[in-house]
């Protein structure tokens, strides 16, 4: 008697959407249902780990690089495999969304790189996670152009050779696709994003002489980057093309991540091509884990954490030295600032700002950085330009003065700048801003000339929640309480309110956004994630 059939995987609570059937064809489901079957409980079993390791650092306080793994630090002989061509030069990266017109201006910008987010830039809306991937087929194929309903500007991509290589990030690990289920149970959203590319695009992508290029994010263990290599692996076995195929840049953005860079290199080091400093979600991860650690680990406002702060440089530089050693690109922050389009003074200053960002990267031995607008390529352009000249990269910068030791990464309190008040009213009106746009499907909004995304939100959370658990005194003399968090959100709503007038008020989710942020701000039980209970509203 035969096996009987793979049950199927099951659309759930979805409206059709025009050209779904390009996406989510029979083969295609039918390979990340195979991807599910196989690699979703090891990564429950990875989530419950993080659990563990949270419950240990809220006893100790500390954290240290692994004992068990000192074999693979110490080992100079191991290096992860060269780069291939599309990603050899990778001086400066943009990132955003994969909406049409995104997808066009992204390719088009003049970047070496495009990181086409699945994750952070958006939200994950069933509309958006379907009319992505096939914006990035579209893209592909040149059957892509877009035109702005407003203002009539049509939109058309550049000859091939002008466009921006595509690095696709996936969600993390910890967030589920209600809408593809198995059995009754939701697949993760990393597995569906993940696989619907790779099957359609991976060979595609080979005929153009690039590759399936990925970010991966949350990263919080080498353990976590052995079950994305597991995956590679099978997914280029069941497609027939060549293993390392796939190349993978791990954003190191949780505190825990940091202290396992080489390993997870080693993981990963047949697919890897680099790491990344996610410097927002670093500062949100540093509270996360640190929450309950007593005074020494609160952070001032997020705007006075900068990236020369002592435990910074020890996160960025330990980043440049792992790299090199290895082989990999070491890929610097984001450049967030979003021009004005009314303020040229605005612009000068931020300019310089970004230029002084990019110059110290560049000098620190990164071999390429972040913009989140097309603005900003030239600026970050001629940064690394000035140190590489030529070169594709400065990989044989081994940065072999840097040492780090392992309470560098954690000395917050090496810090001079305290919360302020002002600091928790902007961190409540980003939050309500960010979380407003983000309900209605916006995951990348402009937000005080700053390109805001899900981890701006996570850090602006946090540090209610902390500075209001660690009883902080801002500089007026006034508590950081649940009652002035409560007061100052109120207003920051009347504010809104007054700024877009009624009718546009009541059409959006203000509301909705101002419960949820002091619910995750407020809660004695902190939320690991706010995109989880905030994906329970998404519609």
């Amino acid at each position: 008697m035969s096996a009987p059939a793979p049950s199927p995987l099951a659309i759930v609570d979805a409206e059709p959407l025009p050209r779904q059937d390009e996406v989510l064809t029979d083969a295609a489901l039918a390979f990340v249902a195979e991807l599910h079957r196989r690699f979703t409980p090891r990564r429950d079993e990875l989530l419950a780990r993080r659990t563990e390791r949270r419950a240990e650092i809220a006893r100790t306080s500390t954290l240290d690089f692994l004992p068990e793994t000192q074999a693979i630090r110490v080992d100079d002989t191991w290096k992860v495999a060269p780069a291939p061509a599309a990603l050899e030069d990778r001086r400066v990266e943009i990132t955003g969304p994969t909406d049409r017109k995104m997808t066009i201006n992204a390719l088009n910008s003049g970047a070496r790189v495009w990181l086409a987010d699945f994750e952070d830039a958006s939200a994950p809306t069933w509309e958006n996670v379907v009319t992505g991937q096939l914006n990035l087929i579209d893209a592909y194929t040149r059957n892509i152009d877009f035109t702005d309903p407003r203002s009539g500007k049509a939109y058309a991509l550049k000859p091939a050779e002008e466009l921006a290589t595509v690095v696709t990030r996936p969600r993390g690990w910890h967030l589920d696709e209600r809408h593809l289920q198995l059995d009754g149970t939701p697949v993760p959203g990393a597995l569906v994003d993940f696989g619907l590319y790779f099957f359609h695009n991976a060979q595609r992508l080979i005929d153009l002489g690039k590759g399936p290029y990925f970010y991966l994010p949350k990263t919080e263990s080498h353990l976590e980057a052995r079950l994305w290599n597991d995956v590679f692996v099978f997914a280029q076995d069941y497609v027939g093309i060549p293993r390392g195929t796939v190349r993978a840049t791990v954003l190191i953005e949780t505190i825990t991540a940091a202290y396992e860079m080489e390993e997870i290199l080693y993981e990963l080091r047949d697919h890897a091509s680099g790491l990344n400093a996610g410097r927002w979600d670093y500062l949100f991860s540093i509270v996360k884990n640190f929450r309950d650690g007593g005074s020494k680990f609160v952070l001032p406002d997020r705007n006075l954490v900068t990236m020369t702060a002592p435990f910074m440089r020890a996160y960025t530089e330990l980043l440049v030295r792992t790299c090199h050693k290895r082989g990999a690109h070491a890929i610097g922050g984001m450049a967030a600032f979003i021009p004005s389009r009314r303020d040229a003074e605005v612009n000068k200053v931020a300019f310089e700002k970004v230029k002084a960002d990019k110059d110290r990267e560049a000098n620190d031995g990164f071999d390429g950085s972040w913009v989140a607008h097309p603005d900003l390529v030239p600026i970050a352009m001629a940064s690394f330009d000035a140190v590489l000249g030529d070169k594709p990269n400065q990989k044989d910068r081994l940065r072999e003065d840097v040492s780090v030791a392992a309470g560098d990464l954690i000395a917050v309190d090496t810090l001079d700048a305290k919360p302020s008040y002002d600091g928790l009213r902007n961190a409540v009106a980003v939050g309500i801003r960010y979380i407003e746009a983000w309900l209605r499907g916006m995951g990348a909004v402009a937000i005080f000339n700053l390109m805001e995304d899900a981890a701006t939100a996570e850090i602006s959370r946090s540090q209610i929640w902390q500075w209001i658990n660690a009883d902080v005194v801002f500089e007026n003399g006034e508590y950081a309480t649940a009652e002035l968090a409560r007061t100052v959100a109120a207003e920051e709503l009347a504010t809104v309110r007054a700024e877009i007038g009624e009718e546009a008020f009541a059409a959006g989710k203000w509301q909705q956004a101002h419960d949820l942020l002091l619910q995750v701000s407020l809660d004695e039980d902190y939320a690991d994630f706010l995109t989880l209970p905030a994906y329970e509203r998404l519609r």
